[in-house]
């Protein structure tokens, strides 16, 4: 029988929960991570939803910004991890610590503020039927660079890419019962997995 994978959640602040609970769905060992020494022996890590200047200033102030940095498995980042994980934020926000692991700029709560969030469909590669998708102050891909992958757009602009070993999404694939997304992460984690073997 295959060993489960073991996937970490950033459980700083935001919606790491349901991102553990939806994995555990899946088969998946889930690890809160709150400190640096829990990324040892994972497979993969979920950045969640949230507040992404307080998840960004907990993780330096723990010291996981370095060690996220140095994770060699799969990340998978959802609204505050896709903007925690790009290279710049677009928006006039100064002070935004980002980890800068993807080549994208972002544009933070780029469709509007809370009581602009919304539910779409989205045509999703690789997804022969549309994914529901929830957009809570989301942000969107304002650029990327080449070796970036659009998977979904809305409104025009890319919502969900993927870059190597990281997917991003602007929206929340965990608070849907929809777990198709989460089994594009554990997808790319074995194959992450197959490249370092």
């Amino acid at each position: 029988m295959e060993k489960p994978l073991r996937i970490g959640v950033l459980a700083l602040q935001g919606d790491f929960r349901e991102h553990a609970a939806m994995l555990r769905r899946l088969d998946a060992a889930v690890v809160e991570v709150r400190l640096p020494g829990q990324l040892d022996g994972l497979d993969g890590l979920i950045i969640p939803g949230g507040e992404s200047t307080t998840i960004g200033k907990l993780a330096a102030m723990y010291g996981l910004d370095d060690a996220i940095r140095a994770f060699r498995g799969a990340i998978f980042g959802t609204c505050a991890g896709l903007i925690l994980l790009a290279r710049e934020a677009v928006d006039g926000t100064h002070g935004q610590p980002l980890l800068g692991l993807v080549d994208i700029a972002v544009r933070r709560n780029a469709f509007g503020r809370q009581v602009a969030s919304f539910e779409a469909d989205l045509e999703v590669e690789g997804e022969p039927e549309p994914v529901h998708a929830v957009f809570i102050r989301a942000p969107w891909v304002e650029s990327a660079g080449p070796g970036v992958q659009v998977l979904a757009e809305a409104a025009g602009h890319a919502v969900l890419a993927r870059e190597g070993r990281y997917l991003v999404a602007a929206f929340h694939p965990e608070l849907t019962g929809d777990t198709r997304i989460h089994e594009q992460f554990l997808d790319l984690v074995r194959e992450e997995q197959g490249v370092r073997a």
